[in-house]
């Protein structure tokens, strides 16, 4: 059965506890890099456009823009992760710092580097995407000191995000110290999955899979509610997990709890215009709440109003406390 999505005097009780809850994000730190420009002509050596560079900018990715978006919204994110050592490395630290989010439990490897995606932006579009980057998984010393930040600090915390982009951070190794820590401190592990790796998350408190990854796990591509239905049950019992909620873009988002319970959520977004960083978003609102004492359905509420805030925007970006406050309140209008 479908459940009624709590109120926005509730949501706004929920965001009153916020602050300062310490939450790990464990997972593949990188650096957006932005090349904005303008098109106005065709290359005569190749079908492609020419961008004149206009401007540049940088901003946080993947783990690293969870705990933007979690230290944006009052708490106190603990960033586990590896970078390489490198200028990249040097750049992603700044914009850490710019944010307000410690970086002193990320590891250093000089073996590998530091990842970067560089988008080139023309009149709002993206036109091309650049990644450097290794996939192959943290080992030696950088694990074994990876390993250590998290049996260090991840016990002073309230949960656990696992932010899983595929790039060696989180592997069987660092799954197994993390997710059992987490077990005997009995706090809520939130995961935004890669394929890869699904099955190591078994019985876990919450898995945050887009429609394709999930439709992708699943082998069955999801094209309508019957098939949505056989994705997300299929997807929830298969890891016992206590709820998994499938991000379905204009389509909201669908919650499936474990014992039955299934709520949709109709997104909040007027407009569209980049969901770069929108599952980023949404992992960490779902983690923080939880923290907080919400209930899944709350959780996911609120991260559904957070995801409408960040996808108006061209680029990764964060959604603030004001932000979500005000989304609550036009909705409760």
């Amino acid at each position: 059965m479908s459940t009624p999505a709590p109120g926005s005097h509730a949501l706004e009780a929920l965001i009153g506890r916020f602050a300062g809850r310490r939450i790990a994000v464990l997972g593949d730190c990188m650096v957006d890099r932005y090349l904005w420009g303008r098109v106005e002509r065709i290359s005569p050596e190749a079908p492609v456009p020419v961008v004149e560079i206009e401007r540049e900018s940088f901003t946080v990715g993947g783990a690293g823009n969870v705990a933007a978006n979690l230290r944006a919204l009052g708490a106190e994110p603990v960033l586990l992760g590896v970078l390489g050592d490198d200028a990249d490395a040097a750049t992603l630290h700044a914009e850490l710092e710019r944010r307000g989010v410690t970086a002193s439990s990320l590891v250093s490897d000089a073996s590998r580097p530091t990842t970067v995606k560089t988008r080139i932006i023309a009149h709002s579009q993206q036109v091309v995407r650049a990644d450097r980057e290794s996939r192959a998984d943290v080992d030696g010393g950088a694990l074994d000191r990876l390993l250590q930040e998290i049996e260090r600090v991840l016990p002073k915390c309230e949960g656990l995000v696992v932010s899983d982009y595929g790039k060696g951070v989180v592997n069987a190794r660092t799954l197994e110290c993390a997710l059992g820590i987490a077990r005997r401190a009995a706090f809520a592990v939130s995961v935004d999955p890669k394929e890869s790796h699904i099955d190591a998350y078994r019985g876990v408190s919450i898995l945050t899979p887009n429609q394709s990854e999930a439709g992708w796990v699943q082998g069955r591509r999801v094209v309508d509610e019957a098939t949505l239905m056989e994705v997300g049950w299929g997807l929830q019992k298969r890891l016992d997990a206590h709820a998994v909620l499938v991000t379905r873009g204009a389509g909201g988002m669908s919650l499936f709890e474990r014992g039955g319970r299934y709520t949709h959520l109709p997104t909040f977004a007027r407009e569209v215009f980049d969901v770069t960083g929108a599952g980023d978003t949404v992992v960490s609102v779902v983690a923080l709440a939880l923290a907080a004492g919400a209930d899944f359905v709350s959780a996911c509420a609120l991260s559904n109003h957070a995801a409408g805030v960040v996808i108006r925007e061209v680029g990764t970006t964060v959604c603030t406390l004001e932000e979500l406050r005000a989304s609550i309140e036009r909705r409760g209008q």
